[in-house]
């Protein structure tokens, strides 16, 4: 069957088949790398917006000797309500980074960082750890005013020391306690900052995903998980993870004269 139109030859059917075929394939060639593209930007943008969530802790916990409690819902880029700094009580230890407290130039109108997917859900997370550091009196040494000079550096240079745990998956590990079967990368992390990444509103459900709070809830307590990015279904990842290793910290708070 051919399209007539005025006298003149029209194209055939299976010649606009052909051709809305060969359009479809150059829109897909030219779309997905520029799909690909966008999404590399976004990774890279907030990788280096959690690089700064990084040395703007830093520069908190050196002018302040402690490092903030997180911020929740309701505390506008603050810390929590019931934060105290005298004893290193934080309301919860497993929550937003406090942006607004730390006068990061990146919050938003409510006071709250977000990534480059920039939704509601996207804010910034951010864990501290409660443990204590040797003896009994430094407890909440990281939140605590002093708390990590009280501790001394002998202390927090322990390699044995358990703080936040980054595993390289989520199966096999020993909850609240440790990564158990699954690879450790860090043991003795003070903090973890992470974004939840493009599927902030949705995912979450995988294995790995489930061990860093998000908005679907995942687990609050001292695991967490950082790995290759994945979109397979019920393996996906793309949380984005990040934390502040033992010997920055000290050289840090040496450089800055909150240690020894």
């Amino acid at each position: 069957m051919t399209f007539r139109a005025g006298g003149q030859s029209g194209f055939s059917v299976i010649e606009l088949a052909l051709a809305m075929f060969l359009i479809a394939l150059l829109f897909g060639t030219v779309f997905v790398p520029l799909r690909s593209q966008i999404e590399s930007r976004k990774i890279s943008e907030t990788e280096e917006l959690l690089a700064r969530a990084r040395d703007a802790l830093l520069g908190y916990a050196i002018a302040n000797g402690r490092f903030p409690c997180p911020a929740d819902e309701l505390s506008a880029g603050q810390e929590a309500a019931g934060a105290n700094a005298a004893t290193g009580t934080c309301a919860t230890y497993d929550g937003y980074l406090p942006a607004a407290a730390l006068g990061f130039s990146a919050s938003d109108a409510q006071g709250y960082a977000r990534d480059a997917w920039a939704g509601p859900p996207n804010r910034i997370r951010y864990a501290v750890t409660r443990e204590t550091v040797g003896a009994a009196a430094n407890a909440h040494a990281f939140t605590r005013a002093n708390g990590m000079r009280s501790a001394g550096i002998a202390r927090l240079s322990d390699p044995a020391l358990s703080l936040l745990h980054v595993c390289a998956r989520g199966r096999g590990v020993s909850p609240d306690t440790s990564c158990g079967s699954a690879p450790t990368l860090v043991s003795t992390a003070p903090v973890v900052i992470w974004s939840v990444g493009p599927n902030a509103a949705t995912g979450g459900r995988s294995t790995d995903e489930a061990q860093n709070s998000n908005p679907n809830g995942g687990s609050a307590d001292r695991i967490f998980v950082s790995r290759a990015r994945s979109e397979v279904p019920e393996n996906e990842f793309d949380d984005i993870v990040s934390w502040i290793p033992m010997p920055i910290l000290i050289g840090r708070m040496i450089a800055g004269g909150q240690l020894p």
